[in-house]
C-alpha cells in the first residue's frame, strides 16, 4: 500500500511539471508587442537593471535606470532573486542583460531559460510547500482514508490552472510568495511558530501583497497569546512570546533589507516604488466592488487618487477586521484557513490598486481549505481561473488556458466521487444555511456559473465590440465574476461564524 501511495504521489508531481512545461510553450505577456512589451520583458529588465547598477540605484530613477520602462515595484527579495537569475541569465546569453540593448530582447533559447527559472523556484518552494502542508494537516490519519485526502489535495494544488496560466503562460514567478506563504500556514499548523514567522516575512519580502495575508496570521498568532496568558495569568510569558514573534520578523526584515537600512531615502523610495498610489484604483477591468461601482458612478471622475485610498482603505478594514476579531478571540486552525480566505477575499474585492492576477492570493488559500468543503473550493477554485478570461485573450492563450480548466474540471469531479471519504457535498457546506443546500442543486447551479462564463469567453474571443463599447465583454466578465466573488465572500464568512462549524473545530 505505501509503494502505491507514494507511486501516487510522484505521479501526481510529474502530472503538474508536465501541465507547466506544455503551458510555458505557449505565448508569454506582450510577446513580440513593442515597445513595451510585457511582464515577461518586465522579469527580464529586471535581471537586467540588478545585474548591471549597483544596489543603491535599483529603486531610483537615474539615466541608467528609466522607471517608466518596467522599474522595479517588489520588494528586495524579488530584486535579489531576480539578481541570480540575470547572472546566469548573463553567462548563458549575454546579450539578453545588457544595458539598454537588451530591451525587448526575445529569443528562443532565452525564453526557455526563462521559463525553466519558474519551473525551479516552483520546483523548490511551491511544490515542497503543498506536499508538507497536506502531509501535516493529514499526519494524524495514519490510514487509507488521510492518504487519499493528502493525494486529492497536492492533485488539486499541482493542477491549479489559475497559476499555472498566470505564471507560465503570462509570466510571473507567483509560485515563490504562495509558496512560503503556504509553508508559513504549513508552519503554523506544525506549531513551529517562530519558524511561520520567518517563512511568512520572507514571502512579503518578497511580493507586497503577501499583505493580503497578514492580518490572519497576526490576529491568529496574538489570540494564541492571549489565549496562553487567560491560563498562566504571567504577563512576562506574554510579552515574551511577542517580542519572540516580533523579533523573527524584524530580524528578517533586517536581514533583506540590509543593504537598504542605512539610507532613509533609500528605504522611502522602495516603499514609494512598492505602494504605488499614483497608479490609480484600478487599472484593467478587475472583478472586484471598485470596478463594479464605477459601472454606475464614476468614482475616479471626482475623488483624487489619496481620497480613494483612504475610502478603500476604510472599505476594506470594515470588510475584514469582523473576522479578524473572530480569529483573535477563538483562535482555532479551522478559524484560521478560512479567515486568510476571508480576508485575502476581502482585499482583493476592496482594497486598492488590484490587479485580476491578485485572485490568486485568496485561491492558495481555498486549496488549503479544499479538504475540508471540497465543492464550494472547488467551485472558487474554477471560477477565480476563469475570471482570467480576458488577460489570457490579450496574451493568446486560449489553447493551453481551455485545456487546463478542462482537464481541472475534470480531474477534480473525478477525484472528488472516486475518494469515497471525501463527500462531494461534504457535510459543512450541506448544513450551511447561508449557501446552497444539497449535492444536485450545487452541481446544477455550478454548470450554469460555468456555461456564463462559456458565452462571455466567445464574445471576448469572436464577436466585435460595438465603437461605443469597446471594453463591454471584459466588463461584462468582471462584474459576473464580481458576483461570484461577493457570493464566495458571504459563504465563507457564513463559515467562519457557524455554530455548527465551530462544534467540530479542534
Amino acid at each position: 500500500m505505501e509503494s502505491i501511495i507514494s507511486s501516487a504521489k510522484y505521479l501526481i508531481i510529474l502530472i503538474g511539471i508536465l501541465l507547466r512545461w506544455c503551458t510555458s510553450l505557449h505565448p508569454h505577456s506582450g510577446q513580440n508587442k513593442p515597445p513595451l512589451f510585457g511582464d515577461y520583458e518586465a522579469q527580464r529588465h529586471w535581471m537586467e537593471i540588478t545585474t548591471n547598477l549597483p544596489v543603491g540605484e535599483w529603486y531610483h530613477n537615474t539615466t541608467r535606470n528609466d522607471l517608466l520602462y518596467w522599474g522595479l515595484d517588489y520588494p528586495p527579495l524579488t530584486a535579489y532573486h531576480m539578481w541570480l537569475c540575470g547572472v546566469i541569465s548573463s553567462i548563458l546569453y549575454p546579450q539578453s542583460v545588457e544595458l539598454f540593448s537588451s530591451r525587448g530582447y526575445e529569443s528562443y533559447g532565452h525564453k526557455i531559460f526563462m521559463r525553466s527559472t519558474v519551473l525551479i523556484s516552483d520546483l523548490l518552494i511551491f511544490f515542497p510547500a503543498m506536499y508538507y502542508y497536506f502531509l501535516v494537516i493529514n499526519s494524524s490519519k495514519n490510514n487509507v482514508r488521510g492518504h487519499n485526502q493528502s493525494l486529492l489535495g497536492i492533485l488539486i494544488a499541482l493542477t491549479f490552472p489559475g497559476l499555472i496560466i498566470v505564471d507560465y503562460g503570462h509570466f510571473q514567478y507567483n509560485c515563490v510568495s504562495l509558496g512560503l506563504m503556504t509553508a508559513a500556514v504549513a508552519a503554523v499548523f506544525k506549531g513551529s511558530y517562530k519558524f511561520a514567522c520567518v517563512l511568512f516575512a520572507l514571502a512579503l519580502n518578497y511580493k507586497q501583497m503577501e499583505l493580503y495575508h497578514a492580518l490572519p496570521f497576526f490576529f491568529y498568532l496574538l489570540g494564541l497569546i492571549f489565549k496562553k496568558y487567560q491560563k498562566t495569568r504571567s504577563i512576562f510569558g506574554v510579552a515574551l512570546s511577542f517580542m519572540t514573534f516580533a523579533a523573527m520578523v524584524l530580524s528578517t526584515f533586517l536581514i533583506v533589507w540590509f543593504p537598504f537600512i542605512f539610507d532613509a531615502s533609500q528605504v522611502s523610495q522602495i516603499l514609494h516604488r512598492v505602494f504605488p498610489i499614483y497608479r490609480g484604483v484600478f487599472e484593467d477591468k478587475v472583478a472586484n466592488f471598485w470596478c463594479f461601482f464605477n459601472v454606475f458612478y464614476k468614482l475616479r471622475a471626482h475623488c483624487s487618487n489619496e481620497t480613494i485610498a483612504q475610502i478603500c482603505l476604510v472599505t476594506t478594514a470594515a470588510a475584514v477586521l469582523p473576522s479578524c476579531f473572530n480569529l483573535f478571540i477563538k483562535p482555532t486552525l479551522h478559524k484560521f484557513k478560512l479567515s486568510l480566505i476571508i480576508v485575502s477575499l476581502g482585499f482583493f474585492l476592496f482594497s486598492y490598486h488590484v490587479h485580476e492576477k491578485s485572485i490568486l492570493l485568496v485561491s492558495v488559500p481555498v486549496i488549503l481549505h479544499f479538504l475540508k468543503d471540497p465543492f464550494p473550493c472547488f467551485w472558487f477554485l474554477t471560477v477565480s481561473t476563469l475570471s482570467l478570461s480576458h488577460l489570457v485573450v490579450k496574451d493568446n492563450l486560449i489553447i493551453a488556458f481551455v485545456a487546463l480548466t478542462g482537464l481541472f474540471i475534470l480531474i477534480s469531479l473525478s477525484s472528488m466521487r472516486k475518494f469515497s471519504s471525501i463527500n462531494l457535498a461534504s457535510k459543512s457546506s450541506s448544513k450551511s444555511s447561508g449557501f446552497l443546500r444539497g449535492s444536485i442543486k450545487k452541481t446544477h447551479l455550478f454548470f450554469l456559473s460555468v456555461v456564463g462564463y462559456f458565452y462571455l469567453f466567445v464574445g471576448l474571443v469572436s464577436i466585435e465590440p460595438p465603437q461605443r463599447y469597446p471594453d463591454i465583454f471584459p466588463l461584462l466578465l468582471a462584474v459576473y465574476s464580481f458576483v461570484h466573488f461577493a457570493s464566495f465572500f458571504v459563504y465563507f464568512y457564513s463559515q467562519q461564524f457557524s455554530t455548527a462549524e465551530a462544534k467540530k473545530e479542534q
